[in-house]
């Protein structure tokens, strides 16, 4: 369910006030200026999933700061994340300065002063969760507060793939989905962090483990689904295919050798418990994911040197039966 704010039936001169209630009231205590002699109408479209909100906020003009008193004052420590996706901002905080563009993300830190200038209309998404909930030491995430990432690369890229589709899908997440959405996206804001800070060493990948638990038990829920390609797994984790093959080089294999391997696996056992009067070789091949009977028939041979059609009449001799 989504909670809608908008100025646009007020008179210009009721909007600051009103522009100023609003934004404090769905972020954090902020002083808001805005930077027109009438401002422009504003809105802002906020999801609540567990301790995370993901707010879509479009307005004119204006001028964002996060002071000391405001600090002392609630004590609240968020981290936001915020998807640039019209106009451009100029954010400071931690000694640096950096200009936002459209398709850019960047990150603030609510313990520490930052201030966000933009000159003209703008809209943006941005996710506000806890800072508990990412798991990084303070010195490591100033690193990244302040910065302009512009996805074209590395770490970077999957951060900002991920929650650009998260904010164009947030409307159709309901809570559980949207929960599960973020934790893969912390882990993936964890593994940047720890990427510019120089603690992120590939022999002990705790954001890839985690990412690649969330793979599998996906693909092992749609086994049967014949377009399980890793494009669509890839899509449906808001992760690039190139990042996804990454994960299953680190284990010796790929994303399509590892689906073809549970399909064969589920196959076999089921052609075993399956009388030779039974479901056919082609039904068994089609409930997990398999259209062509022909390239069926030719993976399972060169997976267990026997046809599908003479392991369901005779299986193999004890000596050689794989392990149940």
């Amino acid at each position: 369910m989504s909670t809608v704010l908008s100025t646009a039936s007020l008179s210009a001169a009721d909007r600051m006030e009103r522009w100023h209630e609003a934004v404090s009231r769905t972020f954090i205590p902020l002083d808001v200026k805005t930077l027109e002699e009438d401002p422009s109408p504003g809105s802002i479209v906020t999801y609540q999933w567990g301790a995370t909100q993901v707010s879509h906020v479009q307005a004119g003009p204006q001028e964002v700061t996060r002071s000391k008193r405001l600090i002392a004052r609630d004590g609240k420590e968020f981290v936001i994340l915020t998807v640039q996706r019209r106009g451009s901002a100029v954010k400071e905080q931690d000694g640096r300065q950096c200009l936002i563009q459209p398709g850019d993300f960047s990150v603030s830190d609510s313990s520490r002063v930052f201030r966000k200038k933009v000159r003209g209309e703008f809209c943006f998404t941005s996710f506000q969760f806890p800072r508990k909930e990412l798991r990084v030491r303070d010195e490591d995430l100033r690193t990244l507060t302040a910065r302009a990432f512009s996805g074209s690369d590395g770490s970077a890229a999957l951060v900002a793939t991920y929650f650009s589709s998260m904010a164009r899908e947030a409307a159709g997440f309901d809570d559980c989905v949207g929960r599960q959405a973020v934790a893969t996206g912390l882990d993936l804001l964890a593994l940047l962090i720890d990427e510019r800070s120089g603690r992120y060493r590939p022999q002990t990948p705790d954001t890839a483990a985690a990412m690649m638990v969330r793979v599998k038990d996906h693909i092992l829920r749609n086994l049967s689904n014949p377009d399980l390609s890793p494009t669509a797994i890839a899509a449906a984790h808001f992760i690039s295919v190139r990042y996804l093959h990454k994960l299953f080089q680190s284990e010796g294999t790929t994303a399509g050798e590892w689906v073809r391997m549970q399909r064969l696996e589920r196959c076999r056992r089921d052609l075993l418990r399956s009388p030779a009067q039974g479901p056919g070789v082609a039904a068994v091949a089609r409930r997990w994911g398999f259209v062509s009977p022909s390239h069926f028939s030719r993976v399972f041979r060169a997976a267990y040197g026997v046809s599908p059609r003479d392991w369901q009449l005779h299986g193999l001799s004890d000596e050689r039966r794989p392990a149940e």
